[in-house]
């Protein structure tokens, strides 16, 4: 049992102490803080307003909780939900000294910094509905002894065709045109110039993880050149079965794209990644497609490459900060199809069977009854970091 193994460890670390060692009061804290009884549990999610009703399946907005409020309040739980998230005076803010579990959102992320995480004494897990745990300093996570965890894999489908779509929508150069309907025109010159086939195009993905393997069998259709970077290399019956080529050095790799798809997590290494450097390496008239986080990129550098042309088109649903300020120059600079985050919170990424929102209620479950989640879900156990993180 994950609770009895955490009390065990926490006891071991008490006489490790007594007997001359250290151990990080922090951790021992946390640990003995995991005891039965009711959970004080808040959610922060986005606000769906009069879309809230529209669907019974949208789960992932304050108004519907996930659907799990009835569920947690019939246990004796306290759920609290909450679409305010920034600043000293937020309504997340003044639940953070007592809550208990803290569940937030890559889509409406809940910032989770080393000063938030030390004012939250009785903190001991937090969940992500969905993938991509970024907006938590992890380091302190691990340092004060909490779990972090998310539904792994519970949107990859949803990413991966969104992925596909944008590049669809850049390649041929469809915004354009339906910006001439909307507005009156019909220039049909205007967006051929720069309308190309998918089919014969060089397609890298910096990134080879779940998002990034069903992206490259979605694309193998298409009779594109598949390469692809990442730590480890694909399986090899399914880089054969898909044809992708592995790329070891990235530099290497990226001139040789004509499309480049970011499906790499956000960490120390990889913020600021795509740089002023790394994007003129790029080939000119490259299409970017990032639906991975928007701190890997230079958001300057990408702005002047796309007005340059160097960038000939650049699109994803990732912005830094989030919600993306009214100033934000990727809302403005040429030749973007930007939306907000949207890729992973369909309908089905969100209320399907094992994926995000059914994925929480379970570790939350398993959580009350002292067991262990499936052990691809831990970002952060034990005060260590799962691997993509380090």
């Amino acid at each position: 049992m994950a609770m009895k193994r955490a009390a065990a460890s926490a006891i071991r670390a008490f006489a490790s102490s007594e007997s001359g060692l250290s151990a990080p009061t922090s951790l021992l804290a946390r640990h003995l803080h995991a005891s039965p009884g009711s959970k004080k549990i808040v959610g922060v999610f986005y606000k769906a307003n009069e879309y809230a009703s529209l669907n019974p399946n949208f789960l992932g907005c304050a108004e519907n909780a996930l659907g799990i409020r009835d569920w947690l309040e019939s246990q004796g739980h306290q759920y609290i939900v909450t679409p305010d998230k920034d600043g000293p005076h937020s309504e997340l803010e003044k639940h953070i000294p007592d809550l208990n579990v803290l569940i937030t959102t890559p889509f409406h992320p809940a910032y989770v910094t080393a000063e938030r995480i030390k004012k939250a004494k009785n903190l001991q897990l937090l969940l992500t509905a969905g993938i991509g745990s970024d907006h938590i300093d992890l380091k302190a996570a691990a340092e004060a002894g909490l779990t972090v965890a998310e539904v792994t894999g519970s949107n990859t489908v949803s990413v991966a065709e969104d992925e596909l779509l944008r590049i669809l929508i850049l390649v041929r150069n469809f915004l354009p045109g339906h910006h001439q309907v909307i507005n009156g025109d019909w220039n049909v010159a205007a967006i051929a110039y720069r309308a190309y086939d998918l089919e014969g195009k060089t397609v890298g993905t910096v990134g080879a993880g779940r998002i990034g393997r069903l992206l490259l069998q979605r694309l193998k259709p298409f009779n594109c050149n598949l390469l692809y970077h990442d730590r480890v290399k694909i399986d090899p019956e399914l880089e054969s079965e898909i044809g992708a080529k592995f790329e070891e050095d990235l530099d290497a790799m990226l001139p040789k794209c004509d499309i480049v798809v970011v499906n790499t997590p956000l960490t120390e290494k990889t913020k600021g990644m795509f740089d002023k450097e790394r994007i003129a390496k790029l080939k000119k008239g490259v299409l970017i497609v990032n639906n991975a986080r928007g701190a890997i990129m230079d958001t300057q550098a990408v702005v002047d490459a796309c007005s340059s042309g160097h960038i000939a088109g650049y699109s994803g649903d990732v912005w830094y900060p989030q919600p993306a300020p009214k100033d934000h120059p990727w809302r403005y600079m040429p030749n973007q199809a930007m939306t907000p985050h949207i890729s992973g919170t369909t309908i089905d990424g969100q209320a399907s069977i094992l994926r995000y929102a059914a994925g929480v209620k379970d570790m939350l479950d398993r959580y009350f009854k002292g067991e262990d989640f499936p052990e691809h879900y831990y970002i952060v156990k034990d005060g260590e970091l799962a691997a993509q993180y380090r």
